[in-house]
């Protein structure tokens, strides 16, 4: 078994109506790219993450047939909620509408032969430029309070297992970067307090916020999977 991780796909149906390529060059026909990396690296067993801003939809229903294309593809597919990702409603409303083709984690935490892991969006915090205390704090808390549950089902999920929590990888999942230009705040207190092995997130789309991400927090592999940032292939995680 092994994990592999991507996020930022920004899917929009198919024939998809936003073409990325308004973004540049480089994402033209990237979803192809895409799945032509996943379908030859990845096999059913293998844990796939999904780490946001999947479809530009605005409604679950419009979303379902992006999430269709995801789950046709190999592998067991964890996904958290995206900035983006407006079509994200009740994980009930989710999981019927999947029927467990898709795994939505927010805030949630799994164990599986050896791995710990879970997630929810994040955000930014207090040291970015564009936080405003007035607007950002109570979200910054709220995804504080989120990651921590999910920290803390990993454990307990850990516990359960009657594995040896020495030997366990851990590894978090983000849409939002936990730390650019090693600022310490709320999410990089948590990865230290938890011991998590691989920080896994996307969300950052331009060179220069690419360059500012750390390749370690402490203990903490970074992990920067956007589509573009990955070159639209699967990044495996060791």
């Amino acid at each position: 078994m092994k994990v592999f991780a991507i996020g930022d796909l920004h899917l929009s149906g198919q024939p998809p109506t936003k073409l990325m390529t308004i973004f540049g060059p480089h994402w033209d026909h990237h979803w192809e790219r895409i799945q032509a990396h996943w379908r030859e690296h990845i096999d059913p067993d293998d844990l796939v993450f999904l780490v946001g801003d999947m479809s530009w939809a605005m409604r679950l229903s419009d979303a379902q047939v992006d999430l269709e294309a995801i789950s046709a593809l190999p592998g067991q597919k964890f996904m958290i909620r995206g900035n983006h990702d407006y079509w994200w409603t009740s994980l009930q409303k989710m999981n019927t509408l999947m029927e467990g083709r898709i795994t939505f984690l927010q805030g949630r935490g799994l164990y599986h032969q050896g791995i710990a892991f879970g997630g929810t969006k994040g955000y930014i915090y207090p040291q970015d430029p564009f936080f405003k205390e007035a607007d950002d704090r109570h979200i910054y808390e709220r995804e504080l309070m989120r990651t921590k549950a999910a920290l803390d089902a990993m454990e307990t999920a850990i516990a359960e297992s009657g594995d040896d929590p020495s030997q366990v990888t851990r590894i978090l999942l983000l849409h939002y970067p936990p730390t650019l230009e090693n600022h310490a705040n709320g999410f990089t207190d948590l990865l230290e307090e938890y011991h998590v092995d691989h920080c896994v997130f996307g969300h950052l789309h331009d060179k220069t916020s690419f360059q500012k991400v750390p390749s370690h927090w402490g203990h903490t592999q970074l992990h920067l999977v956007s589509a573009d940032a990955a070159n639209f292939m699967m990044k495996e995680i060791p």
